[in-house]
């Protein structure tokens, strides 16, 4: 299993005084615990991309500040996780992926999805009944963008008038891993007919996820001889007292979580064609929502906090279910930068070289 690092630029308690500082502060942070996740070993960095957000995430434009840790980085390999298709013009993906692969010698990681945020799609002029098609029809795209011949297509949704030459191209060939979020069962299915790398999580809760891996990893050897590539991120707190982690566990956890379900509420809420499954998951909201706790969150299988010890024994149980790589939200944006760092140092130290990673810890 690979350790990976998974980031909503949280900023709690924004909109009290001194907003700006604390989101300056947030980035700032984000880039030093990067710069230090290259030095310790760990795989990659997923940011993700959020619009109208607050405190939850402030992650609106995640391959900036990619390209800022392309060049204070070496290893660490760099993920978007997601671009939300509907909301970007295709071409425009493939170019800006294409420079930040550039920019990084072939670093990027490329995950796509069509977004859960109704306020997103409407203020984006994306209509969710056609995202997922939508989605797919731009991924065709931008794999034929990556591709040295000129680009011609005409769709549902785009139609270019002449061949188009797309510059830049990647560094990395064909094209950058592809991955693609997934929630409901058939995105799964899907994800693996395409060949694509599974993301799933955050707010989905394990024994459901492990049934949908089972269904992907089913689904993959018809499809493709290249094994297939499973992802799941989780609220994540190393730290050697492990008495300490849980204190503070019980503080950042619930409140990560607890925003998530507000700023998935609107989608759990009503039925959207298309988003049919997600009023499936609403049934699970208010249950979570009056027994949220750190416990709640672990039994649902959605957190590992702890000492080393206790880190191990979860994530390797993880990795003989199928899963591949963990996308590690330490302290689910919620602790003070120290901490953060002090447990991404105690994960790649003593829960890292214990995983089959290939990766050694490397003393800051």
């Amino acid at each position: 299993m690979q350790c990976d690092l998974f980031y909503e630029l949280s900023v709690p308690g924004y909109g009290r005084d001194g907003d700006a500082e604390a989101e300056h502060a947030v980035f700032a942070n984000t880039l030093a615990q990067l710069e230090l996740a290259d030095r310790l070993g760990f795989g990659a960095a997923w940011l993700v991309e959020h619009h109208f957000m607050p405190e939850y995430s402030h992650s609106s434009a995640p391959d900036l500040v990619l390209a800022a840790a392309a060049q204070r980085t070496q290893r660490l390999r760099l993920g978007l996780g997601i671009v939300p298709l509907p909301y970007h013009h295709p071409v425009q993906v493939a170019e800006r992926m294409a420079t930040l692969d550039i920019l990084s010698h072939g670093r990027v990681e490329l995950g796509i999805g069509r977004g859960f945020s109704p306020l997103e799609h409407e203020v984006f002029a994306a209509p969710m009944a056609h995202s997922r098609a939508q989605m797919r029809e731009a991924l065709d795209i931008i794999r034929h963008a990556f591709a040295p011949t000129p680009l011609r297509h005409a769709g549902e949704f785009y139609r270019f008038p002449e061949p188009l030459t797309i510059q830049p191209k990647p560094v990395q060939q064909p094209h950058p891993p592809l991955w693609l979020a997934a929630v409901s069962p058939e995105t799964f299915t899907l994800a693996a007919e395409l060949g694509l790398g599974v993301l799933a999580g955050p707010f989905k809760p394990w024994f459901m996820v492990r049934e949908d891996l089972r269904r992907y990893r089913r689904t993959w050897p018809a499809h493709h001889h290249a094994p297939p590539r499973a992802a799941m991120t989780l609220g994540v707190l190393c730290l050697e007292d492990g008495r300490r982690a849980r204190e503070l566990g019980r503080q950042c956890m619930p409140w990560f979580y607890r925003l998530l379900l507000e700023h998935t509420r609107p989608v759990l809420a009503r039925l959207y064609e298309g988003y049919e499954y997600y009023r499936h998951l609403g049934r699970l909201a208010p249950l979570m929502e009056k027994t949220l706790s750190l416990k709640t969150l672990e039994l649902l299988g959605l957190v590992i906090v702890g000492d080393p010890a206790h880190c191990r024994r979860k994530l390797a149980a993880l990795a003989t279910a199928g899963v591949d790589r963990v996308l590690c939200a330490v302290g689910a944006g919620g602790l003070p930068h120290d901490v953060v760092c002090e447990s991404l140092e105690v994960l790649a130290r003593e829960v890292i070289p214990h995983l089959g990673t290939g990766t050694e810890a490397v003393t800051p």
